[in-house]
């Protein structure tokens, strides 16, 4: 497996902050920097999952590991960071490479930084030619959205990439009454971020939308981070059986690129735009038929500039432009039967001025199939299939089967197995230069996987344990040939471990949650562990209620025992242990009007999750809320 994860990694140097000004003096809409509290949190529907068999369906009777974090999560904890936010999800280790606005990697179950495969609003966002590393860095969650992560090989409902899970990110429909929240935070870095929202129905229209953004410094020179997020979500009824609507999804970010703290580059900068647009339908054919229809489109342009002494500003600008078409129908007739069929078609562009000076496209047809069967009101089972067919490179099939039995009350027995495929890139595929020639004859990456657990639920649904074990083998994986001057399907590796997740209501409003993360990563060609997948990882949450007014609670993650590449010398390395904590609060001053405060890095830890690129020490933060 490749040693390089980070296309352009980002550094910062690390001191001890002086403790920090907690100024807020307006309300209104600033371009954001770090993590926010929501804007605006919509009335919570009836819980159900999506992403793991594409209907929605109870949690109870899943056969796969979906963990779902909701708006009203992620609100209590003061997250709005997506970053921060997939953290706490047992099995989904983050590395950034810095501070804010940084690039950062997810390694769902031990899997490559590049085998995660992104859905926003129902269609990807990354491929091997777009990747989602500046995205995740930088964006946020907004009050609009919900998060759904599925872990395990997934291919067989969303083609490739998705081999360790699948991340998807949905803005919400607007329900209710209208309403609004308009939110200004300042503190540490020389950080000041906002937000405002508002969602909500009139008769057959509902809306939800929200923006954010804002600047922060960080902690070194040439190392400040801007950006602005949008989201935007309507819904029509257009008539009996008939629903459409439209998603938007903006992100704007501009980073101070300073390199490792070895290099300290004094003015390097990158930049990225990234749109996503969505129109959709959803039309019931009959009681028990219904269809749904996503058509969408992405743009996005990468820009990195690097000043030369005395010769020309190095400028590499990637543009990627996608287009897809997503349907499916859903035939639920068949007595204890719900059959879901497909097609995804999608058409891709990509031009990078860097390393291999790519200017290529390529088009892909997928069919899927899939049968839930439920031959017992306690069992439940799921079998599919799918096709994708690619004009760069051909055809790759995959398939996927999972069990889910509730053996008792509150009890859940599950197992799943799939497989799943990673494409070769444009650059693995065609990139050229004096030193480099690409492998047209570069098949996809593989991979298989099974996990296996058992769920329980606390009477009156005050909350839940999952523990699972899992096992994923990789084949065919794309590495560098010995003369480093092309790539070949030469790699073999291995991840398998233990994931433990819980949450918890106590009496007296009291919110537990957690995951505990065992992992075991390596590289069988090379007989080496993976880097920076860490063999433990904890995260842990506790808020309480005081009173009608008061909220307050407390978070830590604990990451230990991984292996790194040192940033200057490129030797492997023992990756160092860290702790790190945090504290927040709020008080609702009127039925208008909360203050909240949160103090991020505790114990300031000066640690790095990247060799030389040091994490921001401890910062305080406070800000005011306002709604209409």
């Amino acid at each position: 497996m490749k040693v390089s994860f980070f296309a352009a990694p980002h550094a910062r140097r690390s001191r001890v902050l002086a403790r920090a000004v907690l100024a807020v003096v307006t309300l209104g809409v600033v371009v954001r920097g770090q993590s926010l509290p929501p804007a605006s949190t919509p009335a919570q529907l009836t819980p159900f999952i999506t992403t793991a068999t594409r209907t929605p369906n109870d949690p109870h009777m899943l056969g796969s590991v979906v963990d779902s974090i909701t708006a009203a999560d992620l609100a209590r904890r003061q997250v709005t960071s997506l970053a921060q936010a997939l953290g706490s999800a047992a099995g989904a280790p983050l590395f950034a490479s810095g501070a804010a606005g940084a690039t950062t990697s997810v390694f769902l179950r031990g899997a490559n930084s590049n085998q995660t495969l992104f859905l926003v609003d129902g269609m990807r966002i990354n491929d091997p030619n777009t990747n989602y590393e500046v995205f995740l860095g930088g964006s946020c969650v907004s009050a609009c959205d919900s998060l759904e992560i599925a872990h395990g090989p997934q291919s067989t409902l969303y083609g490739g990439e998705a081999v360790g899970g699948v991340v998807s990110l949905r803005a919400q429909r607007g329900v209710g009454e209208p309403s609004g929240r308009a939110f200004v935070e300042a503190g540490s870095f020389g950080t000041i971020q906002g937000a405002v929202s508002a969602q909500g129905e009139r008769g057959a229209s509902a809306w939800n939308f929200a923006v954010q953004g804002g600047h922060t410094d960080n902690d070194r020179a040439n190392n400040a981070f801007d950006s602005a997020n949008a989201t935007f979500r309507f819904d029509h009824k257009a008539r009996e059986g008939l629903n459409v609507g439209s998603t938007l999804r903006w992100f704007q970010g501009i980073y101070g690129d300073a390199g490792d703290r070895y290099t300290n580059d004094p003015d390097n900068q990158s930049r990225e735009s990234n749109l996503l647009v969505t129109t959709f339908a959803t039309l019931t054919l009959a009681p028990d038929w219904t269809a749904h229809a996503v058509l969408g489109g992405q743009d996005r342009r990468f820009v990195a500039e690097s000043p030369r002494t005395g010769r020309p500003t190095a400028v590499t600008v990637v543009k990627n432009r996608r287009g897809v078409l997503d349907a499916q129908t859903t035939f639920s007739g068949l007595e204890r039967h719900r059959l879901t069929a497909g097609v995804t078609a999608e058409a891709n562009h990509t031009r990078n001025t860097g390393f291999g000076n790519i200017n290529r496209r390529q088009t892909l047809l997928a069919v899927f199939a899939q049968d839930e069967f439920s031959p017992h009101e306690h069992l439940s089972l799921t079998a599919g299939f799918r096709n994708d067919d690619f004009d760069t490179f051909g055809r790759a099939t995959t398939g996927r089967g999972t069990v889910a039995w509730r053996i008792a009350s509150g009890v859940k027995l599950r197992a799943s197995y799939g497989t799943a495929f990673r494409s070769p890139s444009f650059l693995d595929l065609y990139g050229e230069s004096a030193f480099y020639n690409g492998n047209p004859n570069l098949r996809p990456e593989r991979a298989r996987g099974w996990d296996a657990g058992v769920d329980y639920t606390f009477a009156a649904q005050r909350g839940s344990l999952s523990v699972t074990w899992f096992e994923m083998d990789f084949r065919d994986l794309i590495a560098s040939t010995p003369n480093f001057r092309s790539v070949e399907n030469i790699q073999r590796a291995r991840t398998r471990g233990g994931e433990v997740s819980a949450k918890w209501v106590l009496p007296g409003a009291t919110y537990l949650s957690g995951s505990y993360t065992y992992l075991e990563a390596d590289n069988l060609t090379a007989g080496t562990r993976l880097l920076r997948r860490p063999r433990h990882r904890v995260s842990a949450d506790v808020s309480r209620d005081f009173g009608p007014r008061w909220v307050a609670g407390v978070g830590v993650a604990w990451t230990a025992q991984r292996e790194d590449i040192h940033a200057r010398t490129f030797a492997r390395i023992d990756g160092e242990d860290f702790v790190v904590g945090r504290i927040y609060g709020s008080w609702q001053v009127s039925d208008r009007l909360s203050v909240k405060a949160r103090l991020e890095n505790l114990l300031d830890e000066n640690y790095e999750e990247v060799n030389g690129y040091p994490a921001l020490g401890f910062g305080a933060f406070g800000g005011v809320e306002w709604r209409f």
